[in-house]
């Protein structure tokens, strides 16, 4: 998400100056391009960075959830940060409230909902038993997360929209997620899961964190236009798509999510076997 702060400075500097003779707090301050000069402005936008917040809070819910032992809860608050997340970002260019604060803040709150959270309910869900395996699976998901949001970051200027670099990080804790509310619904959880099936889980995960690292292309989805005209075909499609998701939400949500990680590998086999 990113937010662009196109406050008068004077009417900033007015609303706010009670606020920081109350609390002590410095206020935040980002240099901005006005038709082509560069001015300092005040303050931040509230409408997307709420929604930052929300998927934040959500990523917090489920490292608590998962810590208690409700797994299921765990894995749904991951789906709801997913989906405040990809809110902040679209109401930030439909409001023109982009920002360098907004990206910073989305990004953090990234490394918490899709970096830690999906890491510590896959610790704690499936992999607490197995050891120094497990510990090394969970943190090789959460370093890669963090290494592909850096990465991330560091191209966002000169990256293609239409395109992400390795697996976005909600994506990859789609799938992370996916397997422990599928699982918890199985039955299977810590002790109940069967040891075969935790090295399993633990291998996959450190291979989804991997996978957000590579050197792969995935379509972004970022073209599709929101406000134009579809066919009135487009929309019995998503009546059709949410009714097979309420049959069986986790099933289905996960098999989305592993068709869409495994569809990058794919398409770099097919581009390298492709004649010169």
């Amino acid at each position: 998400m990113t937010n662009n702060d196109s406050q008068d400075p004077q009417q900033a500097n007015s609303d706010l100056s009670g606020i920081e003779n109350i609390l002590p707090v410095d206020e935040h301050e980002e240099e901005v391009s006005v038709n082509g000069k560069t001015e300092r402005r005040r303050g931040i936008y509230l409408l997307p960075n709420l929604f930052t917040t929300a998927a934040l809070f959500s990523g917090f819910y489920s490292v608590v959830s998962g810590v208690n032992g409700q797994f299921e809860a765990a894995a749904i608050a991951i789906f709801v940060s997913m989906i405040f997340d990809g809110l902040d970002g679209r109401v930030a260019r439909l409001t023109n409230t982009q920002s360098k604060f907004g990206e910073q803040y989305d990004s953090l709150a990234d490394m918490v909902s899709f970096g830690v959270a999906p890491a510590m309910l896959m610790f704690n869900w499936a992999l607490a038993d197995l050891g120094k395996f497990g510990w090394a699976c969970s943190f090789i998901y959460m370093a890669c997360a963090a290494l592909r949001l850096a990465r991330f970051n560091a191209m966002i200027d000169t990256a293609d929209k239409n395109f992400f670099t390795g697996l976005a990080s909600p994506a990859a804790a789609w799938v992370v997620a996916g397997m422990a509310w599928v699982g918890h619904e199985q039955g299977w959880s810590g002790e109940l899961l069967p040891l075969g099936l935790s090295y399993v889980v633990g291998t996959v995960t450190a291979f989804v964190g991997f996978l957000m690292i590579a050197n792969i292309r995935y379509n972004s989805f970022k073209g599709i236009d929101l406000r134009g005209r579809v066919p009135f075909v487009v929309l019995l499609i998503v009546v059709l798509v949410f009714a097979l998701v309420t049959v069986d939400p986790a099933r289905v949500l996960l098999a989305t999510a592993v068709i869409y990680a495994f569809s990058g590998p794919l398409q770099f086999v097919l581009d390298k076997l492709k004649p010169a």
